[in-house]
């Protein structure tokens, strides 16, 4: 099996899938486990690898975000055994747990959110590559504000609390309205603590996702929504919210067993095509995952975009073009240390010729 004991990995992380931009910590901790595990799998496995490639492999998703709904359904719908691999669903709440899992060879693919997967880039983590973005969600991003305060424009001067993704959000506001984060007072505040903050008064406005972002409407109910990421110039050069995931697989298991890498490909955006066809079914079928009433599964599913085999050549396109902007954001930004060319870890060698 494409792993190592699960006991490794721990499901730390806030329950969305936004990571925090650097996780040094556990990739410092696993970074050497990794090394050791994989010099001794390819020791291990050198002799048999053409005659006997892996067919179990492990998944690393969170079950907090809809996002990982197509990898469900290729579960719970067989497509991963017809293309004869066995996939499990481990639960990992964090993007960059997530990638640490992956780097530590605990799993062997994954679906987060790019911010995590950029900074490990510019870390020059050579253990990964990325092929597809699979779900998005704009306008399920946004900034919501305290009475009074009627426009983007207001903040100037006043305290905004933002975090990961969010704060992306909150500066493609700030430049759409001639602005930057130096004209507001900026908190970087954990989400979680952003309502009550805003609601006592603490905060002027605060800027988070769905379904926290509903939490702050509750908490300030008299106040006002001054824009999402539809707002910005990123959905109007891309059309997608401020950091969509991104689907990352081992670079070892593509450059050894290619032809496993494009099994899980193929069965992970049948199912997201599945998603589009069928969401209803969908919903009963991943409900378990989230612990929730299929209708309500249903209704934010409806609220998702989800993108299979359909033209994925000009999507992936798209998609490296975007995560190449965020990358060059997060460096002027001081978030990472290195700008990455993104490209150099994007491989679609494995995936079916379109219209295939």
């Amino acid at each position: 099996m494409w792993t190592i004991p699960t006991s490794v990995i721990t499901c730390r992380g806030l329950p969305r899938r936004r990571a925090r931009f650097a996780r040094r910590s556990v990739l410092g901790l696993l970074g050497g486990a990794a090394l050791t595990l994989l010099t001794a799998v390819s020791g291990h496995q050198g002799a048999i690898a053409q005659s006997a490639p892996p067919t179990k492999f492990d998944f690393a998703g969170s079950v907090t975000w809809l996002g990982q709904v197509p990898v469900m359904i290729a579960i719970e719908k067989g497509f991963f055994k017809e293309q004869g691999v066995d996939v499990e669903f481990k639960t990992i709440l964090s993007s960059g747990d997530r990638i640490a899992a992956l780097t530590a060879g605990s799993v062997a693919f994954s679906n987060l959110g790019r911010v995590s997967v950029v900074a490990e880039m510019a870390r020059g983590n050579q253990s990964f590559y990325y092929f597809a973005n699979i779900d998005d969600s704009p306008g399920n991003e946004g900034c919501w504000a305290r009475p009074g305060i009627a426009s983007i424009k207001d903040l100037k001067g006043k305290k905004v609390a933002a975090n990961t993704s969010a704060e992306i959000t909150l500066a493609g506001l700030l430049r759409a309205s001639g602005m930057t984060q130096k004209d507001i007072q900026y908190i970087n505040l954990s989400p979680n603590e952003m309502a009550p903050a805003l609601a006592k008064g603490d905060l002027d406005a605060a800027c988070v996702w769905q379904p926290l972002l509903g939490g702050l409407q509750q908490a300030v109910p008299d106040g006002k929504l001054l824009g999402t990421d539809k707002d910005t110039d990123t959905y109007a050069k891309y059309q997608t919210m401020a950091s969509p995931d991104i689907v990352i697989i081992s670079r070892k298991l593509v450059d050894q067993y290619p032809e496993q890498a494009r099994k899980l490909a193929v069965a992970v955006m049948k199912g997201a095509d599945f998603v589009n066809e069928s969401p209803d079914e969908t919903a009963k079928l991943v409900a378990h995952y989230f612990k929730k009433p299929p209708e309500e599964v249903l209704a934010g599913i409806k609220s998702f975009q989800y993108f299979g085999l359909k033209n994925w050549p000009e999507h992936i396109k798209l998609h490296t073009q975007q995560m190449q902007d965020l990358a060059q954001w997060l460096y002027d930004s001081n978030k990472i240390g290195n700008l990455p060319d993104v490209k150099k870890w994007e491989n679609v060698s494995f995936l079916p010729k379109p219209n295939s």
